[in-house]
């Protein structure tokens, strides 16, 4: 497989702020250039880009500095997805870069440096970030399927990281609405009621496929040695994944009553 890497700015880096640190997303006197913003969502250029050859913005998704998407209220939720999928789109046109990413971090494990909720909106001027993709890391055993109620839900079978991913589809943009409020909903049950509610980090990654949409929700703990040193992932057995399907099936019926 080629090796692929991302050349790390520590100078920048070693300037940033950090939760001991005054907020700068709550304070908003000295943001990065201010793109767009939409009520109190703003997407902003990186004030400390730490990669080469890339474009970093961000999208702060709130004035609550304790906010999460488990939390926001439907509404807000969704006006969010609207947002970070309107300015995701907006970078893919201007054709400056060979792929765009968009992916959030939440929690002391998930790569994230600051408490106040955002997302990363990074474009890559020579790096196709999605070349060593496989999709079969999006299906796996069956929660839900897509409805008029909810997007398509699965665990995968074979993760990027390790034990258990949700992998979240709809057929396209026009069910936006849907994946908003079924990230949300497993953003909460992860945090609440996953792992005895001993996770507290994950990341949501996204994808467009053509004309679908993926959601990755991957809760984070520490990473294996495994994993580390040979790329070898572990996986739960069939019954505990069957457990956790049948928790979350409930869930998400519950919610649709």
């Amino acid at each position: 497989m080629t090796y692929r890497k991302l050349t790390f700015n520590t100078t920048i880096a070693s300037q940033k702020p950090s939760n001991k640190d005054t907020c700068p997303f709550c304070e908003q006197t000295e943001l990065g250039k201010i793109l767009d913003r939409k009520k109190d969502m703003i997407w902003v250029e990186n004030k400390f880009p730490v990669l080469q050859d890339s474009y970093q913005t961000l999208i702060i998704e709130s004035s609550w500095h304790e906010g999460d998407i488990s939390a926001y209220d439907s509404a807000a939720n969704r006006q969010l997805f609207a947002f970070m999928f309107e300015k995701w789109a907006e970078l893919e046109v201007c054709k400056d870069y060979r792929s765009v990413v968009l992916f959030r971090n939440f929690g002391p494990l998930s790569g994230g440096s600051l408490r106040h909720p955002h997302s990363q909106l990074v474009g890559f001027k020579d790096l196709d970030a999605y070349a060593a993709l496989d999709r079969k890391t999006f299906a796996g055993l069956e929660v839900y399927k897509e409805s008029k109620h909810a997007a398509e839900i699965t665990i995968s079978s074979y993760p990027l990281q390790d034990f258990t991913e949700f992998n979240v589809r709809i057929a396209d943009i026009s069910d936006l609405d849907r994946l908003a409020d079924s990230v949300q909903l497993l953003s909460d049950y992860v945090l609440n009621e996953f792992a005895g509610g001993r996770c507290s980090s994950y990341n949501l990654f996204f994808y467009r496929f053509e004309r679908e949409i993926c959601c990755k929700v991957v809760p984070r703990f520490v990473t294996s040695a495994y994993n580390i040193a040979y790329g070898i992932h572990q996986v739960n057995q069939l019954k505990r994944l069957e457990t956790i399907r049948d928790d979350l099936r409930h869930k998400f019926l519950e919610k649709i009553k």
